[in-house]
């Protein structure tokens, strides 16, 4: 079964939680924090404007994003995690080498 989303919804797979510190602690699952990053899986057709135009969305399948910690609905579909959230709620596209998030802090 394969999602699609409606309207400026974006369906992504979350980046796995970190299970070790950057000391190399092993952290429970208490103390892991939600990802805020994850891979486009699917991208609806835009959010319709007032105008009757169609505004597309600005990601694409393929691209990994950094989204609010909060933001999105979760949900599991044939046993698998998926985000399903709003283009408004992509903060930024990341681009370039392998990145890491969250290590500046």
């Amino acid at each position: 079964m394969a999602i699609k989303p409606l309207h400026d919804r974006i369906v992504l797979e979350a980046a796995p939680k970190e299970e070790k510190s950057a000391g190399g602690i092993i952290l429970p699952d208490t103390a892991q924090e939600k990802p805020q990053r994850g891979t486009v899986l699917a991208v609806g057709p835009g959010k319709r404007l007032d105008s009757g135009q169609l505004a597309p969305v600005d990601v694409k399948a393929g691209d990994t994003v950094l989204y609010g910690k909060y933001a999105g609905t979760e949900v599991t579909v044939d046993g698998t995690d998926y985000v399903i959230l709003r283009a408004e709620d992509v903060l930024a596209v990341l681009t370039g080498a392998k990145e890491t998030v969250g290590a500046a802090r």
